[in-house]
């Protein structure tokens, strides 16, 4: 038997049972009846391949994220974008029927045409093999709105050649549920303008139209035709909204997607809790960290989303937009790197530039990892190519596109080919050439002999004694003047931390890190950073609390500069008032003149 589902509000709404996503798809379904044989045969639909409604949810299991989830509703207005799009808002709404949240999604695309939301709703078809375009599996749209909840209604208007169309399709896994349906029946919906006005667009028969209407309005939150055509009034011309409901929960009842606690963005919950950093302090350096919020919060992800920043398109996530981020931009020491994979024998050479550089809070947290893209979209973010913990590679971020591979289903990650496993080998030696060649920009002793003998002598003019080194059994270190160089703002070149390069062993020795770098062997003779390739704990401890201090000040100086918003708003509000009450004075003054050089003049009396 069936799981039990209960009728929703007395609003109408309609809800499973069971609305935890990891145990939705946990029922039997119904047998089918005796005559079901028969019938297939005498209506035609034996030649049809039928999906059973579990199916939906198996194929939703596929993202194991809800925001990626998400990521593929984005991705179909980002594809919108040649088709003349602007925007994608991205917002919570609410189900009139019951109260309670809906996801709101919706863009100003070229919209689909009734054969286009058919597409668009059916399952493994898609039309998108241009080059540029993220979607390709045709599986997004369902796989994500079933991940995020039970059930999702379309709205979507297009313009073609002279005609104006507007379809409406509702995915309801509820209403397949509480139905006991052994096959997939999406209802659809479809009008068209004209002389200016709505009226229905009918392709089958007319009660077919009507049946789809009923179903739509018994399992939607909307209660009416007129309720249904009022949501195009926003959509204009030609977009698309969907609006996904019977959002699902986790397993203490609460929502998997947290509209409260931020009303400028949408959290998941249970997703926040900081890994990294050994003091209070730099745990909350790492909670501000994109790298951290990312995981929680949809605008920290959605910032990072597209590796190229739009020139006339905005992610607005619940009314604000989203600014996009550029990785490469918040690195320091930063270098790119060329690639050369052999992805065939007889294939035209690609060239992949990869930068690499170091975060920013280097050296005091150990923030690290490759974000890799495919086709402008973010696929692995801060992908931790060495294991968690290991020396090698400590606070080395970078940055590439990799459109020669091919991404999973879900776009969270690729397929484990030969070409990966490569890229990954090769990701692996940049790193770590990488490391040997500037982690002493950021503090650490030079792996390279060399180096480390030049970087001495260095220290010792820049900072005379306060500046001396001890030897590796020496039980202190001291850097002195030196310190001032370790956490710039911004730096591309070694000369920047006060290294001579003109003609130098270091300039011959970064040329000869380079040509290592172009080869594919792995070069495993590593530098552990242990008690000899790190400075004296206290001068790391006094520049962590300098880093400390320093964001402080710049939360302080955040509030102030909101209050101060707030004050001058508040100024401004009390002198518009002041202007209005002067106005009125000076009327009533105005009128007091004109009485008094028209009416009788009052008799003086002597005392």
């Amino acid at each position: 038997m069936p799981v039990a589902m209960a009728g929703g509000s007395s609003g109408g709404g309609r809800v499973l049972d069971c609305r935890s996503f990891w145990k939705a798809g946990s029922y039997e379904a119904p047998a089918a009846p005796t005559h079901g044989f028969q019938d297939a045969l005498e209506t035609g639909d034996f030649d049809r391949a039928r999906v059973h409604p579990k199916f939906l949810h198996t194929n939703a299991t596929s993202h194991k994220w809800a925001f990626g989830a998400i990521a593929e509703l984005l991705d179909n207005a980002v594809d919108e974008i040649s088709n003349g799009a602007t925007f994608i808002r991205v917002d919570k709404t609410i189900n009139s029927k019951d109260n309670s949240p809906m996801l709101l999604f919706q863009d100003d695309g070229g919209g689909m045409d009734p054969e286009g939301v058919r597409r668009c709703m059916s399952l493994g078809f898609s039309t998108k093999k241009s080059k540029t375009t993220i979607g390709q599996y045709g599986n997004g749209f369902k796989t994500s709105t079933m991940r995020l909840g039970a059930d999702a209604i379309v709205f979507t208007c297009a313009i073609r050649g002279s005609n104006v169309t507007l379809s409406i399709g509702l995915l309801s896994y509820t209403f397949l549920r509480r139905t006991m349906k052994d096959d997939i029946v999406v209802p659809m919906l479809d009008f068209k303008i004209q002389d200016r006005e709505i009226v229905p667009l009918v392709y089958g028969s007319q009660g077919d139209w009507d049946s789809s209407l009923k179903i739509i309005l018994d399992w939607s939150p909307f209660s009416s035709k007129e309720e249904l055509l009022q949501q195009f009034q926003d959509v204009g011309s030609h977009g698309t909204k969907v609006a996904v409901y019977n959002l699902w929960m986790n397993d203490d009842g609460l929502l998997e997607l947290d509209f409260e606690d931020d009303d400028e963005d949408i959290l998941l919950r249970d997703q926040g809790s900081a890994s990294g950093g050994v003091t209070k302090g730099q745990k909350e350096i790492v909670q501000q960290h994109i790298s951290h919020r990312l995981r929680f919060s949809l605008r920290a992800y959605t910032s990072i989303l597209y590796l190229k920043k739009f020139d006339n398109f905005q992610i607005i996530l619940r009314g604000k937009p989203v600014e996009q981020i550029c990785i490469t931009d918040e690195l320091k020491f930063k270098k790119a790197v060329t690639y050369k994979p052999q992805v065939t024998h007889d294939s035209q050479v690609v060239s992949v530039r990869v930068d690499v550089g170091f975060a920013k809070e280097a050296p005091i947290l150990g923030i690290f990892g490759m974000n890799v893209y495919h086709k402008n979209r973010l696929i692995m973010p801060f992908w931790k190519v060495f294991q968690e913990g290991s020396s090698r590679g400590r606070s080395v971020v970078g940055v590439l596109e990799a459109n020669f591979i091919e991404p999973a289903h879900d776009k969270q990650d690729f397929e484990r080919t030969p070409l990966f496993l490569r890229l990954e080998a090769r990701l692996k030696q940049i790193i770590i050439d990488f490391w040997k060649e500037k982690c002493h920009l950021i503090g650490y002793q030079p792996t390279d002999p060399n180096l480390r003998s030049q970087y001495k002598a260095t220290l010792k003019d820049s900072g005379g004694s306060a500046s001396h080194v001890h030897h590796k059994n020496s039980s202190s270190r001291r850097t002195g003047g030196f310190s001032s160089n370790l956490l710039p703002e911004t730096y591309d070149d070694v000369a920047a931390a006060g290294f001579p390069n003109n003609g130098s062993h270091l300039q011959s020795t970064g040329q000869a890190q380079q040509n290592n770098m172009d080869s594919e062997g792995l070069d495993e003779d590593l530098v552990e950073i242990g008690s000899s390739g790190i400075f004296d704990p206290n001068f790391m401890e006094k520049l962590s609390e300098e880093n400390l201090a320093l964001f402080s000040r710049r939360e302080e100086l955040r509030q102030r500069d909101t209050q101060l918003k707030q004050t001058i708003e508040d100024l401004e509000r009390e002198l518009e008032e002041t202007k209005r009450k002067c106005g009125q004075l000076a009327a009533e003054l105005k009128g007091i003149i004109m009485t008094e050089d028209t009416g009788p003049r009052p008799m003086l009396t002597k005392n």
